[in-house]
């Protein structure tokens, strides 16, 4: 890269930041809410396999393996049209709905995990304290899994961040809508790709160092 093009770079990145900063908060509030929804979807899926219960067990897989092997872009168009045309709501709570319905599927093959990697004694402990199956798995046996969970949750909370740059496609302003729309304008995509990447490889460095301090402050609490 020449010093030129270099330099061209910084000159973008200063004097465009508060078009980036918008589609920043966009992306943030984007994330967080398809991230929390995606977070329930997936407990409850995961509670649906370990169920015991032959249906329920089906309903789990069948929505996992739809969301497994259909691309996350055809998900987000499909949500999108469909509940568009069907219950008018917002764009932003389309992308919300398509986000969490694709991140939920791989959050509920985490806490499954986690859940069964809990020793079958802990379960025994709590029936012998009188406790239901249902009481025992909210007060012992989620606390331990979702601790077990946390690394591979907070990747899949980062993968998810990244995946949010596809609600582009249908028309939102996100970090990548915004340096897509300023390349098309100047036909310069090149330089206002190089700047959205370095937003997000902020984005990801601040949250891995976020997941970093809470995986040692679990450890050091055990």
């Amino acid at each position: 890269m020449s010093l030129s093009a270099i330099m061209h770079f910084f000159d973008v990145f200063i004097n465009s930041y508060d078009v980036f900063l918008n589609g920043l908060w966009i992306t943030f509030k984007l994330s967080l809410a398809s991230l929390v929804i995606a977070f329930f979807i997936g407990l409850f899926f995961a509670v649906l396999k370990i169920s015991n219960i032959r249906v329920l067990e089906w309903i789990a897989d069948a929505y996992i393996w739809i969301v497994r092997g259909t691309p996350l872009i055809v998900q987000i168009f499909i949500l999108f049209y469909g509940l568009t045309d069907i219950l008018l709501i917002p764009m932003f709570w389309a992308g919300v709905a398509g986000l969490a319905f694709h991140s939920g599927a791989y959050i509920a093959e985490i806490i499954r995990g986690a859940i069964q990697s809990i020793e079958k004694g802990q379960r025994e402990a709590g029936r012998s304290l009188g406790m239901s199956p249902s009481l025992t798995m909210r007060r012992i046996i989620l606390p331990q899994a979702f601790r077990r969970a946390v690394p591979s949750l907070g990747n899949q909370f980062i993968i998810g961040i990244k995946d949010s740059s596809l609600v582009s496609f249908i028309g939102m302003q996100d970090l990548f809508g915004v340096a897509s729309t300023m390349g098309s304008n100047s036909f310069d995509y090149l330089t206002y790709f190089f700047t959205v990447a370095v937003y997000y490889l902020f984005i990801v460095l601040v949250l891995t160092i976020l997941v970093n301090r809470i995986e040692k402050r679990l450890a050091v609490s055990d």
